[in-house]
C-alpha cells in the first residue's frame, strides 16, 4: 500500500550556503472509487482512510446516507495489466435495493488534488438534495472566544503535516469545543470526506451537533459536504467563495471565514454566534 510520506533528495540553500540531504514529502497518488463494479470518480489523495474517503465521497454525493447502505468495500485486484493490486483501486458495493448512482454523477475525468468540481456539468449536478436539512437542525450556540481555539486544536493534531508541511487538514468538533476526528490530506475536500465516511461507518450521521474546520478557503464543494453530512457550522482559515456563501445561506448553514485567533468573518447563519455584550 502506498505510504503517507516519502524521502526524496532535495538541495537546500541557507544563507547562500548549499547542502544535500532528504527531505520528507507528503505522498500523493489516485485513487479510483468505483460502485458495484463500475467507475465512477478518480481523486489524487494521499494514501488512507481510502473507505472512508470513498464512503464520504459516496454521501456527499447523496448515493448513501447511513452505512446499513454499503454491503462491502475492497480494494480492486488486477489494476494494472499484470495484475497487482495498487490498493488505488477501491470497489464499494451497495446493498440490496440502494440504487446506484446515474449518468450524471460519473466522473470519468482526471480530478486533481485542488479542484473536487472539476468534470461537473453544471453548477446544478453539484446541488444535490441533502437527507439531512441542516436548517432543521437544533440550534447550536458558539461563542466566538471558543471558535478561536479551534484552530490551534486542529494543528497540534496534523502530525503528518508538521513532518512535511504540505497538507491540509479538517477538523471535528463537538458543540464545546472538543475535537472528534481530524484527518489530513493533499486535498481539503479530500480531509472532509475521510471524516465523512468515519462519521458514516460509525454510525454519527447526521453530524448535527459539530462543528467543522477547514484549513485554507471554504469552497461550494466543502460547503456542500458539510450539508450533506448534516453539519450546522462550517469553519475555514482563509476565504470562502461566493458561491460557498450563496449555497451556505440556501441551507441555513454557518459558515465562517478568515478564522485567524479572535478575528473571524461570519458570512451566513449568524445566529448560532453568541455575541459577548460590551457596556456601551
Amino acid at each position: 500500500m502506498g505510504r503517507v510520506t516519502e524521502r526524496r533528495r532535495t538541495l537546500r540553500i541557507r544563507d547562500g550556503r548549499a547542502s544535500a540531504r532528504p527531505d520528507t514529502l507528503v505522498a500523493e497518488e489516485p485513487l479510483e472509487i468505483r460502485v458495484n463494479g463500475r467507475p465512477l470518480a478518480i481523486t489524487m489523495r494521499t494514501p488512507g482512510d481510502d473507505f472512508a474517503l470513498a464512503t464520504g465521497f459516496l454521501v456527499s454525493e447523496g448515493v448513501i446516507g447511513a452505512a446499513d447502505e454499503v454491503r462491502g468495500i475492497t480494494y480492486c485486484e488486477g489494476a494494472t495489466e499484470e495484475g497487482v493490486n495498487t490498493y488505488n483501486v477501491v470497489n464499494v458495493r451497495l446493498a440490496p435495493g440502494v440504487p446506484e448512482p446515474g449518468p450524471e454523477l460519473e466522473r470519468r475525468v482526471y480530478t486533481t488534488s485542488s479542484c473536487g468540481l472539476c468534470g461537473k456539468a453544471s453548477l446544478d449536478a453539484v446541488r444535490t438534495a441533502g437527507r439531512h436539512p441542516v436548517a432543521d437542525t437544533p440550534r447550536l450556540r458558539l461563542t466566538p472566544a471558543l471558535l478561536s481555539e479551534l484552530p490551534d486544536r486542529l494543528r497540534a493534531a496534523q502530525r503528518i503535516f508538521e513532518r512535511t508541511g504540505g497538507l491540509h487538514a479538517a477538523g471535528l468538533f463537538s458543540e464545546d469545543g472538543e475535537l472528534l476526528d481530524a484527518r489530513e490530506d493533499v486535498g481539503r475536500h479530500n480531509a472532509v470526506d475521510k471524516l465523512i465516511g468515519r462519521a458514516l461507518t460509525d454510525g454519527r450521521l447526521p453530524l448535527s451537533r459539530s462543528v467543522l474546520l477547514v484549513s485554507g478557503r471554504a469552497s461550494f464543494e466543502l460547503v456542500q459536504k458539510a450539508v450533506m453530512a448534516g453539519v450546522p457550522v462550517l469553519a475555514a482559515v482563509s476565504a470562502p467563495s461566493s458561491l460557498a456563501v450563496d449555497l451556505a445561506a440556501e441551507s441555513g448553514l454557518t459558515l465562517i471565514g478568515f478564522l485567524r485567533g479572535p478575528h473571524m468573518n461570519v458570512y451566513t447563519g449568524e445566529e448560532r454566534i453568541v455575541l459577548e455584550e460590551h457596556p456601551g
